[in-house]
């Protein structure tokens, strides 16, 4: 499955895309990814690690996972899941 990062998630990750294993949902993602790079803990994915961050927007197949099944979306080896923080500027 393919992971594309962006803004300052790209300096987390050293990378623009990654290719992970497809896990069960889009929860499981976000675990391996703050497993990977411990970072991303408290903005991915929530302290107790069971939600998202706050400061995440997921987005699987172009679709905002707030418009899907949210964190419990189910994932496919064919999907691409879009990582990008939450900006705001003015």
């Amino acid at each position: 499955m393919l992971v594309k990062f962006f803004a300052t998630y790209r300096q987390i990750t050293g990378c623009k895309t990654c290719d992970i294993p497809a896990p069960d949902d889009v929860l499981g993602l976000m675990r391996e990814l703050v497993d990977r790079w411990p970072a991303f803990r408290g903005l991915v994915l929530n302290d107790a690690g069971d939600d998202r961050g706050g400061d995440v927007i997921i987005m699987v197949n172009g679709r905002h996972i707030e418009h899907l099944e949210g964190v419990r979306t189910k994932l496919s080896e064919q999907d691409y899941v879009a990582v990008t923080p939450l900006v705001a500027g003015g």
